[in-house]
């Protein structure tokens, strides 16, 4: 059965500092920071959590019904996503302004800036979802305000379990909204830092989060893997070692497609999250969100 793939569809300007944010902040000079970094790479990929999301579930042999917003310069876009296989009927154009765009600056940590100008994604809520009996999960990853809330409330009606996870638009909800959110979701899938920020806007921690309606918590943990919560209870699932470090772009992508790919099937949370956590050790060896190899065979699926 597909997944239903609510969120951004994006062009990513990626860019390489050669070395490291932290030297060039100056702490007693943040009330007048004023930076400019020289990136002597750049590259333009397809990017947006939508788009990551797909690519890596179609890759792993699971099937993807896109929901999401392209501008007047997003037919390449729709191309590329038909050509995986991905349903790509509930993506509209909007000719009226352009495909959202992030600007990424990468440093030699990892470390990363992003400007991201949303264009037709702010009106990514004009999209329905579907009365459809064969989407049988979804996930809820980051995109318009309004489209967040209205495809959670959508999918709730639906009947649709689905997984939140709000990514860089975490700050755009308020407490209630959140808890809004989690009430009608079956999971949440957050890093560590999001994971504290949405505890603390709700007033509960990770234990009592995952006590609440939740089948479950997924706090990603970059190299060191991630943690799972059910009923209170908290397990680490242990990271994997890259191949090489190349790109961090798109890894919490790749790792959420992992889960929609186990969830579907049945699979426990943390068999699900194991396998997150080889596809993006997988990733990161790749630049951009769209450019891994995935060997069905060598992960055993």
């Amino acid at each position: 059965m597909p997944a239903l793939i609510c969120g951004s569809l994006a062009f990513d300007t990626i860019t390489t500092y050669p070395g490291r944010f932290a030297e060039q902040i100056l702490p007693e000079q943040m009330h007048i920071l004023n930076l400019s970094f020289l990136v002597p790479t750049l590259r333009r990929e397809f990017g947006g959590c939508a788009g990551n999301i797909a690519y890596t579930l179609q890759a792993l042999g699971g099937e993807s019904v896109v929901m999401a917003a392209l501008g007047s310069d997003g037919g390449e876009y729709l191309t590329r996503m038909k050509g995986w296989g991905a349903d790509t009927s509930l993506v509209m154009v909007d000719e009226a302004s352009y495909t959202a765009q992030a600007m990424i600056i990468t440093d030699v940590q990892n470390n990363q800036i992003t400007a991201f100008h949303p264009g037709a994604m702010q009106n990514a809520h004009q999209a329905k979802v579907p009365a459809r009996a064969d989407l049988k999960i979804g996930i809820i990853s980051p995109d318009g305000r309004e489209a967040m809330g209205e495809h959670a409330e959508q999918m709730h009606a639906a009947g649709i379990p689905f997984i939140f996870d709000p990514g860089q638009q975490l700050p755009m909800f308020d407490g209630p909204a959140l808890r809004r959110m989690v009430e009608i979701a079956s999971w949440v899938a957050v890093n560590d830092y999001e994971g504290r920020i949405l505890c603390e806007r709700i007033g509960t921690d990770l234990a009592g989060l995952s006590r609440s309606n939740l089948k479950g918590v997924v706090v990603t943990l970059g190299e060191r893997g991630c943690e799972i919560w059910t009923d209170g209870e908290r397990r680490e699932v242990p990271g994997v070692a890259a191949r090489e470090v190349v790109d961090p772009t798109g890894c919490g992508d790749s790792f959420r497609a992992a889960l929609l790919y186990g969830l579907e099937r049945g699979w426990d949370l943390e068999r699900c999250a194991a396998l997150g956590n080889r596809i993006g050790a997988l990733k990161i060896a790749s630049k951009g969100g769209q450019n891994h190899a995935v060997d069905r065979a060598a992960l055993g699926l």
